[in-house]
């Protein structure tokens, strides 16, 4: 996997934790697309869970970089309904999400940043809202979150076509 994060040109990240409710949509999405779903060689998906940090941080010092980096996570913003699937541009990334970054937590927004203004690769954040993230372990998604990851395959289907025309 590490080689082909410097050589493909189009990389696609779930995160979260499976352990914890809807948050585990973004690796749930990865399963659903490699089971149901063929995808071109150029493409790499990628269920990292919890520690994207590691791997943008890896690309942000590479000399290699893909064209595009497509990232599936699940956040919560009090004007969306649950299993609502939407793009999230980088500079709307809730303060909780950004706030509580480190190494395996969500993408630092600066490595975003760095990735897209300095190294020119395109970086785009398809979120769903989330119905419950419990305080304890808890896995499995909700009804509405589980919902939306043919919604979310669906996207990625369409992005995946328009970087390999």
């Amino acid at each position: 996997m590490i080689r082909e994060l410097f050589t493909k040109p189009l990389l696609i990240f779930g995160c979260g934790n499976l352990l914890f409710g809807d948050d585990g949509f973004g690796p749930a999405v990865i399963e659903h697309l490699h089971q149901h779903h063929h995808l071109p060689e150029t493409v790499m998906a990628e269920d990292v869970g919890t520690s994207i940090g590691e791997f943008l941080f890896d690309l942000a010092i590479s000399p290699e970089r893909p064209e595009c980096i497509l990232i599936l996570d699940a956040v919560c913003l009090p004007e969306r309904q649950p299993g609502e699937v939407f793009e999230l541009p980088i500079d709307q990334v809730p303060c909780q999400k950004s706030g509580d970054f480190c190494m395996h937590q969500f993408p630092s927004v600066n490595l975003l940043r760095e990735l897209r203004d300095e190294g020119g690769v395109d970086v785009r954040i398809l979120a769903v809202q989330i119905e419950d993230v419990p305080e304890e372990v808890r896995p499995g998604l909700s009804e509405a979150v589980q919902s939306a990851i043919p919604k979310a395959c669906e996207w990625l289907l369409r992005e995946i076509g328009n970087n390999t025309e």
